[in-house]
């Protein structure tokens, strides 16, 4: 198991049958394990601590699901029409290569040709009512066949190592955090260790609030990617935060408040350790953190994120070093409840 076989595997939100098959069979060699299947389609993975009882019961979430596209009709030339699933920009999938549906049919995400457009559509941005994905049919009907209403597809990406420890691949967001939830099961704790590999959480964080209510935590620790917008000619100060800088936490994002004493608490940790942290410098973007905080009576949650370029993307992008700083901030919280 590594972050490259993770990133292979295709899940987009509400259909992540492949990479719950994939992590059930795996979670099978981590001993004092127990998983479950939860109505959401949650993989449920919990490791009892080694503390005297009452323990803590920590709830720890990473999102298996990735954007995609999927589709709303077909032409009469055999050209496919889409939506998005989840927040994926147009601007950034031209041109890019896909495979559709489970059998990975190949397909390339089309719009007019430069030469074709006017003055005036050059102007604007191309929305999905501009965009097609040709899968090389010649019909309506040949289309269809490959590829009915409701087909879910997939960027074509390959997993590529570069530069100062960088890595490049699609579906960094969340699969960054899926292999770090691995490998936090892999160690001891006093509390009670209860790893959510959530479903759904790039259109609404839908799996983590089932989860999180039915399972009833004393507290939460999400592990994400989040946009760190690190690029040479953006200010500092709107660069929400950095590769290679280590794990970033957030005191607030869109959906959700940290904890002040757990968010103190973590950074605390990290300078303890000597671990490489810093904090999320804007109050942007979203993920499972809200759903915890709000479910049942309410709990403190705290999110630890990799910094992730061209996130939403065909192609985004992490320093390697970025990712196990994740994994060593989560493990040293856990060993100080």
């Amino acid at each position: 198991m590594d972050l490259k076989w993770l990133t292979e595997f295709n899940a987009p939100a509400g259909h992540e049958q492949a990479m719950r098959r994939a992590l059930l069979e795996e979670l099978k060699n981590y001993a004092g394990v127990t998983t479950s299947i939860d109505r959401m389609g949650n993989v449920v993975a919990v490791k009892t601590g080694k503390g005297a009882e009452p323990r803590k019961r920590v709830m720890l979430s990473a999102h298996m699901d990735e954007v995609g596209l999927i589709v709303t009709s077909c032409t009469e030339d055999g050209f496919l029409r889409v939506a998005p699933v989840g927040g994926v920009d147009p601007r950034v999938i031209i041109s890019k290569r896909v495979t559709v549906g489970d059998d990975k049919v190949p397909g390339i995400i089309g719009a007019m040709a430069i030469h074709l457009q006017s003055a005036a559509d050059r102007q604007r941005v191309l929305g999905y009512s501009d965009i097609y994905v040709d899968i090389g049919a010649k019909k309506k009907d040949e289309a269809e066949a490959k590829a009915p209403k409701g087909t879910y597809i997939c960027f074509d990406t390959d997993y590529v190592e570069f530069g100062d420890g960088y890595v490049s691949a699609k579906a960094l967001d969340d699969r960054v955090g899926i292999f770090n939830l691995l490998r936090v099961l892999e160690d001891d704790y006093d509390c009670d260790v209860i790893c959510v590999f959530a479903s759904q959480e790039e259109t609404g964080c839908r799996g983590s609030k089932g989860a999180a209510f039915a399972l009833d935590p004393d507290m939460g620790i999400v592990l994400e990617g989040t946009t760190c917008n690190d690029l040479g000619d953006v200010p500092e100060t709107l660069q929400v935060c950095n590769t290679g800088a280590g794990v970033c936490v957030s005191f607030m994002d869109g959906t959700s408040i940290a904890n002040r004493n757990l968010f103190r608490h973590t950074v605390e940790v990290a300078e303890k350790n000597g671990l490489s942290c810093h904090v999320k410098r804007s109050v942007s973007g979203g993920n499972d953190g809200g759903s915890m905080q709000r479910a049942r009576g309410g709990m403190p949650v705290v999110v630890l994120s990799v910094p992730c370029r061209y996130i939403h993307s065909p192609s985004s992008v992490v320093k390697y070093s970025d990712v196990e700083s994740q994994l060593a901030l989560t493990k040293a919280l856990l060993k100080s409840i």
